[in-house]
């Protein structure tokens, strides 16, 4: 009896403990913004990131790990687990350009991860930035593409791209708000974190979950609280050149390099630290110094985090990943109110290519760009429970990919990856479960490739071809470069003319995958010029509501505008403008769009309108601001039917921007007016 009372025992708790393995684990998926590859403690660099460290300590650190060289790409990549154009996000938010792949509005021919699990039975949350919904959408409240809607049942956080750390409009699912006083939003991304995780424990739900952590930090603008900005007051005064050398030779210490790599020369565009002036080297140690204390208080929210995991008993079970969206930031920026470089609201900087080159350490090269400083990110992996404890504190040699996150996640859920959602058909996965390295496998990555700005690359084992674009100038298949990045990880020695019908077979393969994805035609303009571009396609059918367009009153009129969605004139939706009080004389009411042209242009402005009532205004082309330089300006007339009008422009005299502005100033009480289909077409460019 007592022999069978042990088997039982043994056999009651070998159930228990298989259960107990076989229960899915909790993901948390943290990603980091422009944060350089050797910022990180863990990765050779100098800020404290304690946190972080610990977590590479109790798991796995990537020496390969590849994103998508730019923010909206690699998000999309990373939470579809697609390549970006196949997400609809071939560039970026800012605007689309025309085409499927760069429509820059994440598409419905993918699945986020969030809601493959939400059919795993997952509950998923998501705190940060999105920046996967097109800014016209996001100015109309054209929510189709924003978290809440694309799997997530509870988000915060900002859906825009970037934002002032202290000061910006928030987002609570599809409801959006000023920030309220004393706030600092990367403390509110950690903290919000926290407390949908003990949430979500309260309510006694056995439910694993899904969170995205998507932090802003250490995206400019330098904003960050003082009493961290002062730990690091000191630091950066070595000069970046310092900088770079202590953290290469860290980084070999580590092991993340072998002994015999060499570090990328300083960047030719930054100069010598020696050789600035001091009040230049103390302005630059501060810019730093900022950028520094942003990734410190990243950590300690990444810490408060992983501390409620384990208060809740759920550490070991958590799948966590920490990984960064691009490469360092050379971004050049300064367009804050104050020009002081302090780390404050009124600020608005950016640490320059100066430092970037110094994040970048080994590599050459920054976020925009396809060499290994654009695209090689940090990955570090925790899961107590699913990482063997033998491969604690240890380095995984194959390299990986961003579109791997959600091979893994479905991998570990035991989710199934849908062919068809909501109608639509999917495109299959593209990445590989990294499980394999959990317990010292290997995965057999194979073939990776990218596309940004016509800046290509592809990965292939052990080589890899590359090639940058200059801003404004065309692809040129002899820019294309060949490296083993086994033996030259830092792209010293390129290997084309040795290797020619290497790179020819290689350059083929991309090829391929660059037509299947729709990469092509290439755009290489400059990121304004893009913007001005799509703003000559005038949202004027009104589907992204009155995304892009402004409206103005003034002189006490009480009016609305908004948009009709009861199909009044040609689709579905228009906009409506009510009078309720016309106000005092002269009365202001006016929309308009906004647009730069160019100096010897004209145009022709379409629209189509009706009212409850005959009435008119006035329909202008002006120069934006002052209203002056009007280079149309009309009167339309009005009744209970559709019409369509079209107004021909003067020449514009000068470069600047203009507006097409429609005036309700001389509606009366009760008026209602309708308006469709406004079209801006160009007819001369001399």
């Amino acid at each position: 009896m007592k022999m069978v009372h042990r088997s039982l025992t043994g056999f009651l708790l070998a159930v228990c403990l298989t259960a107990q393995a076989q229960k899915k684990p909790n993901i948390v998926l943290i990603l980091a913004d422009d944060m350089g590859f050797s910022d990180i403690g863990c990765y050779g660099g100098e800020v404290h990131t304690p946190n972080i460290d610990q977590l590479a300590k109790e798991g796995i650190r990537y020496k390969q790990f590849y994103n998508a060289a730019r923010c909206c790409p690699t998000r999309a990549s990373l939470i579809t687990g697609l390549y970006p154009h196949q997400a609809g996000m071939g560039w970026m938010a800012a605007a689309s350009l025309g085409t499927p792949a760069y429509q820059d509005d994440l598409n419905k021919e993918c699945v986020t991860i969030a809601e493959v699990l939400k059919s795993a039975g997952y509950n998923t949350f998501m705190t940060g930035k999105w920046h996967l919904t097109n800014e016209r959408k996001i100015d109309g409240m054209v929510t189709d593409s924003w978290p809440h809607q694309r799997g997530f049942e509870r988000y915060f956080g900002i859906v825009p791209g970037g934002a002032n750390y202290f000061t910006p409009v928030i987002y609570s699912n599809n409801i959006r708000y000023k920030a309220p006083d004393n706030f600092y939003l990367t403390n509110a991304i950690s903290d919000t974190s926290v407390k949908f995780i003990e949430e979500h424990f309260a309510t006694g739900r056995d439910n694993p979950f899904f969170m995205y952590v998507a932090y802003t930090a250490p995206h400019w603008p330098l904003h960050a609280l003082q009493n961290v900005i002062d730990k690091y007051k000191d630091e950066y005064a070595k000069g970046w050149d310092v900088i770079r050398k202590e953290r290469f030779e860290k980084q070999k210490q580590l092991g993340l390099l072998p002994e015999n790599a060499v570090l990328s020369p300083r960047d030719s565009a930054v100069e010598a630290w020696d050789k600035i002036p001091d009040e230049k080297q103390k302005e630059f140690a501060m810019r730093m110094a900022i950028y520094a204390a942003q990734i410190d208080i990243m950590d300690q929210g990444i810490g408060k985090i992983v501390s409620k995991l384990k208060e809740e008993g759920q550490l070991d079970n958590t799948l966590i990943f920490f990984l960064s969206d691009n490469g360092a930031c050379a971004e050049f920026i300064s367009s804050g109110k104050s020009k002081q470089v302090d780390g404050t609201a009124e600020s608005f900087e950016s640490y320059r290519i100066n430092w970037a080159n110094a994040s970048s350490t080994p590599f050459k090269e920054y976020k925009h760009y396809t060499y290994e400083g654009g695209i090689a990110t940090p990955l570090i992996v925790h899961w107590p429970k699913g990482i063997a404890p033998a491969l604690d504190n240890s380095f995984v040699s194959d390299y990986g990919h961003v579109t791997d996150i959600m091979a893994t996640c479905v991998d570990v859920a035991k989710a199934v990856y849908p062919t068809t959602y909501q109608g639509h058909a999917i495109h299959p996965m593209e990445g590989k479960s990294l499980t394999p390295h959990f317990s010292g496998g290997h995965n057999n990555r194979g073939k990776i490739f990218w596309e940004h700005e016509a800046n290509i690359a592809m990965r292939d084992g052990k080589w890899k071809i590359v090639a940058k674009t200059p801003q404004g100038g065309a692809f040129d298949k002899s820019s294309v470069q060949l490296y083993d990045v086994e033996a030259d990880r830092t792209e010293m020695n390129d290997l084309s003319s040795k290797y020619p019908q290497r790179l020819n077979a290689m350059y083929a393969d991309w090829l391929q995958w660059a037509k299947k994805i729709g990469a092509f035609p290439f755009d290489t303009r400059e990121y304004g010029e893009r913007i001005q571009a799509s703003k000559r396609n005038v949202n004027g059918s009104f589907n992204d509501n009155l995304g892009g367009w402004n409206v103005k009153k003034t002189n006490g009129v009480f009016a609305e505008i908004s948009v009709d969605t009861t199909s009044q004139l040609t689709g579905k939706q228009s906009a409506l403008i009510t009078m309720e009080k016309p106000g005092e004389k002269p009365a202001g009411l006016l929309m308009n769009w906004p647009f730069k042209a160019e100096k010897g242009e004209q145009f022709i402005v379409k629209l189509k309108a009706k009212a409850n009532q005959p009435t008119s205004f006035f329909v202008r082309l002006e120069k934006a601001g002052d209203g002056f330089d009007k280079l149309i300006d009309q009167q339309m007339t009005v009744g209970t039917t559709s019409k369509e009008e079209a107004f021909n422009s003067i020449t514009v005299p000068e470069n600047n921007t203009y507006r097409i502005a429609l005036y309700f100033g001389k509606l009366q009480q009760g008026d209602k007016v309708w308006v469709d289909d406004v079209e801006l077409i160009s007819v001369k460019n001399q």
